[in-house]
């Protein structure tokens, strides 16, 4: 068990790590760039990909050593989420990072692809998962893809980076479920809000695949990414929150209005601190449940569930307050506002909403109070 005390508080390896993150994404993907590979026919850029992965290091850093990663935690990875965040860096760092490697770790041992694996984790290759969920939840009952013969039919929908390079896809096996890998399949990219974050169906046809794990392996594996996934998109919530409210006290503190800055206006002050509020809030959530995965201080399905219900709403919340702040300049294309406020939109809707969160929170404590009238409550 980790000691309560100092579980909110970053090493020095993982602060520096943070201002290496921050100072790359400032110097390779600025406004301007996050801009132009929004409007791309790709979505990102597969060399600055590859440099994240291989100069940085920093899309495996929960992956073990003898894996092929950086052998680090799960939070070192959630202190580079945040920073991904705060950059509204394009690419399939969900469906990538958040998703398929934590589900290819799992397979550690069983039906690992160390290879796929080594490839995703140095930016050469990209994976996106191809599995349902119920807020965040897997659901066997919505797996409709089937698999014979060692070929897929079916779709899935809202695939969120579809047009990557591999896909993990779950399937009926028989009477099973099975997670398989596949490259083929017709990708069908979708219109999103959020640009920076693409999406696609696929459809799949007698398409051949692989298969990595079935029963229990395979939902163990799907569980497990679906759990990082959540823990690691709040941390990138938590960091486009904390990118918005720091331009806004930047805002507030130049721009003049009957000849002072606004933000010496007490209701300007309050509309700041609000927003502070809601993003401390977050981040605690966010990083205890990147703790709670790593070290096994609480139960994972609660400490994601809480992350998620208060991640998402924050980030739509300090979004929205920050356009209103930036009055008039706030509404335009020009600024960068918009960009956030469809990323936290976005994040909001994928791997189950507040209001799914906040029912499986009361599921977990509520329904599963002990007959006594004890409840369950976040011990971290």
């Amino acid at each position: 068990m980790a000691d309560a005390v100092t579980e909110f508080v970053l090493t020095p390896e993982q602060q520096d790590l943070r201002r290496a993150v921050r100072r790359f994404c400032a110097e390779r993907l600025g406004e301007d760039t996050v801009r132009r590979l929004a409007e791309s026919g790709t979505g990102h850029d597969p060399a600055l990909w590859a440099r994240l992965g291989g100069e940085l290091g920093v899309l495996g850093l929960a992956v073990p050593e003898e894996l092929g990663g950086a052998g680090g935690g799960l939070v070192d990875q959630a202190v580079v989420a945040e920073e991904f965040g705060a950059a509204l860096v394009p690419g399939p760092v969900l469906g990538t990072v958040g998703l398929a490697v934590p589900a290819l770790v799992a397979l550690a041992g069983a039906g690992l692809d160390e290879d796929l694996l080594a490839s995703l984790v140095e930016g050469a290759r990209t994976a996106a998962f191809a599995v349902p969920d119920r807020g965040g939840r897997f659901d066997p009952a919505l797996v409709t893809v089937t698999e014979t013969g060692g070929a897929l039919t079916g779709e899935v929908r809202h695939v969120v980076d579809g047009t990557a390079d591999v896909l993990l896809v779950a399937a009926r096996t028989g009477e099973e479920i099975g997670l398989f890998l596949t490259d083929g399949g017709e990708r069908i990219p979708l219109s999103t809000l959020d640009r920076t974050r693409r999406q696609a169906t696929v459809r799949f046809s007698a398409t051949p695949a692989r298969a990595l794990a079935v029963g229990a392996g395979a939902e163990q594996a799907i569980t497990a990414a679906l759990r990082v996934g959540g823990a690691l998109l709040a941390a990138e919530q938590v960091g486009g929150a904390q990118r918005m409210l720091d331009r806004t006290v930047a805002y507030a503190g130049t721009r003049l209005q009957f000849g002072r800055p606004i933000g010496s206006f007490q209701a300007v002050k309050h509309r700041c601190a609000d927003m502070l509020v809601l993003v401390e809030h977050a981040r605690s959530t966010a990083f205890h449940a990147a703790w709670a995965l790593q070290d096994g201080t609480d139960d994972p399905d609660l400490a994601v569930a809480v992350a998620q219900a208060t991640c998402s709403q924050a980030y739509q919340q300090v979004a929205q307050e920050s356009v209103q702040l930036h009055g008039g300049i706030g509404f335009t294309w020009e600024h960068a506002a918009h960009l956030y406020l469809k990323r936290a939109v976005t994040d909001a809707a994928l791997l189950g909403s507040a209001a799914e969160h906040r029912e499986r929170i009361a599921q977990l404590v509520l329904d599963g109070a002990s007959a006594s009238g004890g409840v369950r409550v976040a011990t971290g």
